[in-house]
């Protein structure tokens, strides 16, 4: 069966019209901006231990941190504007963002933090965070 679709040539003709005269790129988040910095993380868990990809497009290796404490894992990074703009220049667009972005997650279990490993390659940092193992209960003898 086909599917009927209600045609109002309005809303058409005012997106068309509105699409030329604002010049933003198509992923714009109304909540943020499209200037501001996202990290985007994944984390998934294996033999023991925790992996998180993080996005980083067009930030050096040297400008990430990662903490951990506990079960909590801090990912924070600096993206640096890497042209100044000239005298006698003029910028008339810019949508590459440059500044600080942080992101703080809590895991269901402690890390090893000794063990725990980084790679960073092509924009994405990827983590191995073993789970600390679980402290053997003892028993207590009433006297």
């Amino acid at each position: 069966m086909a599917n009927i679709a209600r045609f109002d040539p309005f809303n058409s003709i005012v997106d068309d019209l509105f699409k030329g005269f604002f010049v933003r790129p198509v992923a714009y988040d109304t909540r943020t901006g499209y200037d501001s910095l996202r990290m985007t993380v994944d984390v998934s868990e294996k033999d023991g231990a925790y992996l998180v990809s993080a996005e980083l497009p067009g930030v050096k290796k040297e400008d990430i941190q990662v903490q951990i404490d506990g079960a909590q894992v801090t990912l924070s990074a600096e993206v640096k504007r890497e042209k100044d703009v000239a005298e006698g220049e003029q910028v008339l667009h810019s949508e590459r963002a440059y500044g600080k972005v942080s992101r703080s997650f809590t895991l269901p279990q402690e890390l090893d933090e000794a063990k725990a490993e980084a790679k960073f390659r092509d924009g994405v940092l990827e983590l191995t965070l073993p789970k600390k193992a679980a402290a053997a209960r003892k028993a207590i003898t009433i006297q």
